[in-house]
């Protein structure tokens, strides 16, 4: 059958305005390793040396200040000084050297610190810095050039959660922090992943109601002090964690008043572009995630809507 050049056309139209995560579909492979020592869900998870170490969160016992690392060499746990004072909804990233756990909640009644706390590997020992302008949990953070960027999140207004739009960076070197250009979208359980120089804020909710999630993906330039709006997240979703691997951004996980999401998409920032990638295993929020040896270590994580944690450890190699 000849087309028209009018049907052709609206052929080719509707395959440009079709969602971006339905233009590719990836793979992957998963795979389950034994169980975590201690069930936690709103955990934060670092590489540190090429060693997981899981910090702070819920866990059965209450709040946790407990750090556990994992050796993927010889597949092997073990225990490190604790924090020096239990948090739950923080995060974690490594430079320079050391651990940087900034911020979270320091209560079950939700208090927001802006702690920041050191670890030094060598002498086991954890050092306090100083702390971040403005107090919030369940924010993100992610490293450019050894710099710090710690985003969004949730402080207190008339003793009830409200999100931050705060962005401000953490210099190591000097001890010193700086107020940036605000997110646009300010929200709280977000996830953040560094590629090419810029720092992508994807997902979210709007104050800590994970039935009113975010598909928000912004994307901060620090050269600029400039923000973008980019492609949107195909599945809007909060408690999420999310890695850099491959060219690609990877967004796993999350919760809404309907269950936990087990959706794995991936990001292609050169194109703006989303594409649909094999699920996970078991489906969970509040989870964390590291890049190690080419795989993705997805740790813990609530398999329920709230509180609840896991021994979850799955691995998924793209």
């Amino acid at each position: 059958m000849r087309l028209s050049i009018k049907q052709s056309l609206l052929i080719i139209l509707a395959f440009t305005l079709l969602p971006a995560s339905t233009l590719a579909e990836g793979t992957g492979d998963w795979k389950v390793l034994p169980p975590t020592p201690t069930a936690r869900t709103e955990v934060a998870v670092v590489n540190h040396q090429d060693k997981i170490y899981l910090i702070g969160g819920f866990t059965p016992n209450g709040i946790s200040d407990q750090v556990e690392v994992y050796d993927p060499k010889t597949q092997s746990w073990s225990k490190v000084a604790p924090l020096p004072a239990p948090r739950h909804h923080t995060t974690a990233v490594s430079t320079h050297g050391k651990i940087y756990v900034i911020g979270g909640f320091s209560s079950g009644m939700w208090t927001p610190v802006n702690t920041v706390y050191a670890y030094d590997a060598g002498e086991n020992k954890w050092t306090e810095q100083t702390p971040m302008p403005t107090e919030r949990g369940a924010l993100a953070a992610g490293v450019i050039d050894g710099k710090i960027y710690a985003v969004g999140g949730a402080l207190k207004k008339l003793f009830r959660l409200r999100n931050s739009n705060a962005n401000e960076v953490y210099d190591p070197k000097t001890d010193t922090w700086k107020q940036l250009a605000p997110i646009p979208t300010p929200r709280d359980h977000l996830t953040i992943s560094v590629a090419d120089g810029l720092l992508y804020a994807l997902g979210g909710r709007v104050n800590v109601n994970y039935n009113q999630n975010l598909n928000t993906n912004e994307a901060y330039d620090p050269k600029s002090n400039q923000w973008k709006t980019r492609a949107p997240l195909p599945t809007a979703r909060s408690g999420i964690t999310s890695q850099f691997i491959n060219e690609k951004i990877y967004v796993f996980g999350g919760e809404s008043g309907e269950g936990t999401f087990n959706e794995n998409e991936a990001y292609d920032p050169k194109t703006n572009q989303w594409s649909a990638q094999p699920p996970m295993p078991k489906s969970c929020h509040g989870l964390g995630s590291v890049v190690v040896n080419g795989a993705i270590h997805l740790l813990n994580g609530g398999p329920h809507p709230g509180g609840g944690g896991s021994k979850y450890h799955q691995v998924f190699t793209p």
